[in-house]
């Protein structure tokens, strides 16, 4: 099976839930390989694609689309406002990523839990 098709079909398969959660690790695994290294670059690629990835969910809670609960819209978006404000803090102030490692863990751990029905 050629990669091509064996990612085509991950996406066929994998649900958004599933998708969500496996972007949120690949992220949190650049953030958590970045803070052990002194390669600045790495660090600055790390935070910003946690932050654009931030940025998206957030763009998707604030669509009149969403149908997710509208406390925890709020309260995603929320944190995703802290997250691209703590990020630029970790840019300039030279402060630590494990706030972030710690928020992206959490929405991992939520994102593999079963949804209520």
């Amino acid at each position: 099976m050629s990669v091509a098709a064996y990612k085509q079909s991950m996406r066929d398969t994998a649900s958004p839930r599933q998708l969500e959660r496996k972007v949120f690790q690949q992220v949190t695994a650049e953030l958590e390989a970045s803070s052990k290294q002194v390669d600045a670059i790495a660090r600055i690629r790390a935070v910003d694609r946690n932050r654009r990835l931030w940025g998206v969910l957030v763009s998707d809670l604030a669509d009149t689309e969403n149908l997710m609960p509208e406390t925890l819209k709020a309260g995603l978006i929320s944190l995703g406002i802290w997250v691209d404000r703590y990020s630029g803090q970790v840019l300039t102030e030279n402060r630590s990523v494990a706030p972030l490692i710690d928020v992206n863990r959490a929405v991992i751990q939520g994102l593999g839990t079963e949804r209520p029905t």
